[in-house]
């Protein structure tokens, strides 16, 4: 694994899978993943389906501005007009597999941002490490971003916003496991039965246990930690092209949707609505006029310029498909720039994008 330091951009499940191969990196080769910046999520897209949802309703991606959730609608957003629709309608292109993740701000991440809970703007900015307080304190000192007072009633409202998630998905963990559909991730397992039963499983285990079940959040840690490149990902699920190497667990200790070690993901954390952390902003950036204050191409930007990373790892969207998205890798803070703004659809991003 090079030691070129790279900061990355993700969801909590994202961002738990990279936690997953940095701490088992004896099984799973680990990555030079050195930064995690979380995003707030209540939950992921399918771009196909998502692409026939707004066929169906007389929109072509390619008119598409922008897409926003806010105020209990999906907004999209045209050249001269908004089309709303109500959360239940996104249920046609909703993954599934959402609906048993518990962390809405991106727990693990080192700095999680999101537009709830801040001024209209601005980005709830939560920092959660030592090293992200540096990174978030040192752009605030040099004045490249602008702080507004965090106000106790939006914080009650990231709160509360968080919680639903959480109990709401709790019961469908509950569910799930009451009706003999596993949800390994969530349950109480020591680090010695963890590496037990981890040691017995491979891809097909992984198939059985996440895949199947409709767990899988297509991460892409399965493909990268894979030592013989077997594993391949579409736009639907991991497959398998060959045979396993004997002995190799990498894709299951991998797996964000497989066995938790407490020393990664404490069980106490839904009991925690923006999980642990050291402070809460509320910024937006001086220079770059992005979604929610820019906040997350402002931090991407610092990191290259002041050579804290090699390269940084985000989302920008494919050429030949408007509002897919693809994961790149890169230095350049004009890439960084042009990659600003959700795009809600999953994508493999973590760790095997395309380098520019």
């Amino acid at each position: 694994m090079s030691n070129e330091k790279i900061a990355m951009v993700g969801t909590p499940c994202q961002i738990l899978a990279a936690s997953k191969i940095n701490y088992y990196e004896k099984k799973t080769g680990g990555s030079s993943i050195d930064l995690k910046i979380g995003l707030f999520c209540m939950e992921n897209f399918s771009y196909t389906y998502l692409k026939m949802f707004l066929k169906e309703n007389n929109i072509n991606l390619k008119d598409v501005k922008e897409f926003r959730i806010e105020n209990n609608k999906f907004k999209v957003f045209l050249e001269d007009d908004v089309q709303e629709f109500s959360i239940p309608q996104t249920n046609s292109f909703k993954r599934k597999n959402c609906d048993i993740c518990t962390d809405y701000t991106s727990n693990l991440a080192d700095i999680s941002v999101g537009s709830i809970g801040s001024p209209k703007g601005y980005s709830t900015v939560i920092v959660r490490s030592e090293k992200g307080n540096k990174i978030i304190q040192d752009l605030i000192s040099n004045n490249l971003v602008s702080e507004k007072d965090t106000e106790e009633k939006s914080l009650d409202l990231l709160k509360r916003i968080s919680n639903k998630k959480i109990n709401n998905n709790l019961k469908n963990v509950k569910n799930r496991e009451e009706n003999s559909h596993p949800v390994i991730y969530k349950r109480k397992v020591s680090d010695e039965e963890i590496a037990k039963l981890s040691d017995e499983c491979q891809f097909d285990c992984l198939n059985g246990d996440v895949i199947n079940e409709g767990a899988c959040v297509l991460c892409g840690s399965c493909e990268f930690v894979c030592p013989i490149d077997i594993v391949q990902i579409n736009e639907r699920k991991p497959v398998k092209k060959g045979t396993c190497r004997e002995g190799c667990h990498a894709c299951y200790y991998a797996c964000p949707r497989t066995f938790a070690t407490d020393k990664i993901l404490p069980k106490d954390l839904d009991n925690k609505a923006l999980g642990e952390y050291l402070k809460v902003h509320s910024l937006k950036s001086n220079s770059n006029t992005g979604q929610d204050g820019g906040i997350v191409s402002e931090i991407l930007l610092y990191l290259l310029d002041k050579k804290l990373v090699k390269n940084v790892l985000i989302v920008t969207e494919d050429e030949n498909n408007p509002w897919k998205p693809i994961p790149k890798l890169t230095d350049s803070k004009d890439e960084v720039l042009k990659a600003k703004g959700t795009k809600y659809s999953t994508v493999p991003i973590i760790f095997k994008p395309q380098t520019l």
